[in-house]
């Protein structure tokens, strides 16, 4: 198999895990959004420790304590991840996994405008139609909820700052997050610990604690597997695959969940897609523009100069 196609699997498998993660979270409701959050932190931590010392990897690990620069950021990662975890854990177990997959499918969008603002990017005419769409999409589904989807916007914005910052920090996937479950392992500790013997973790069966102890595998594995991927396949193959995941969780709301869709709903989540299709072809064509291009130059460049013969 090449790599380009193990790359491909890869991203492929973790974007359906994502996408299936409203069952996992369904099953899990008895703990409540916080609990489930805290112990997904500390389940976590206890893998990704495991995966560093298999890699050995705690030197770099131990490094990092000289650029302080680089933890101040990963707190900052930290805190953002959180509060995209437990928006998305209170979003499935309040029944609103449709608006979940919003934030998902307008996170791109998103990633546009913090490219503008922050990091000062000038925008193709295709991204400002796409962000504009997208905007309008937002405007029509606040109307139809009576306020702003406040769910998906602030996963899509959490998650949109935490690729930022995880962008200018440049750690691997799995030093970043041992530092991510590290610096949030005290407060979820604390709180695990102010439950006492409201901690679901003992009280509600042997599968119920199984569940929860398994949240460190589920949030470490589809990590992992979309690192292989994205060290593998071009970024617009990832631009791609990256709305299989909100897709089915818009499905799982939709059909599985019974979720509300009113017209007005559906025609929101239309625009939405419009501005997703708007986008992803802009950069598809403007890749592949720059591809042919740099192609041409190439040629240009290797074809010797000929003489010119004079009298």
């Amino acid at each position: 198999m090449s790599d380009l196609r193990r790359g491909y699997l890869l991203g492929f498998g973790a974007y359906v895990l994502w996408g299936f993660f409203p069952l996992y979270f369904k099953m899990l409701k008895s703990a409540g959004p916080v609990e489930i959050l805290a112990h997904r932190v500390v389940w976590s931590l206890a893998c990704v420790a495991v995966l560093i010392t298999v890699l050995r990897r705690w030197r770099a690990i131990a490094a990092l304590r000289h650029t302080p620069g680089k933890i101040a950021a990963m707190a900052a990662a930290a805190v953002l991840i959180a509060i995209n975890w437990g928006t998305y854990i209170f979003g499935v177990n309040s029944a609103r996994v449709v608006e979940t997959a919003l934030g998902y499918f307008i996170t791109p969008l998103v990633v546009i405008l913090l490219g503008v603002v922050v990091l000062r990017e000038r925008l193709r005419r295709g991204q400002w139609i796409a962000v504009g769409v997208g905007t309008l999409s937002v405007v029509v589904l606040a109307v139809d909820y009576g306020r702003l989807p406040w769910i998906a916007l602030t996963l899509a914005c959490s998650f949109g700052l935490y690729g930022l910052v995880k962008k200018r920090v440049g750690l691997p996937p799995a030093d970043g997050l041992l530092l991510e479950s590290a610096i949030l392992f005290l407060p979820a500790a604390a709180y695990l610990a102010y439950l006492g013997g409201d901690n679901t973790f003992t009280r509600d069966g042997a599968g119920h604690t199984l569940l929860l102890a398994f949240s460190g595998i589920a949030t470490v594995g589809p990590l992992l597997m979309f690192a292989g991927a994205a060290n593998r396949i071009p970024l617009y193959g990832i631009g791609m695959l990256q709305y299989i995941g909100p897709i089915i969780q818009f499905g799982l709301g939709v059909f599985l969940f019974h979720e509300p869709m009113p017209a007005a709903r559906w025609l929101g989540f239309g625009l939405v897609w419009l501005a997703l299709a708007v986008f992803s072809v802009e950069g598809l064509v403007h890749v592949r523009g720059n591809r042919a291009r740099a192609a041409a130059t190439a040629v240009a460049e290797q074809v010797p100069e000929v003489p010119v013969l004079r009298d």
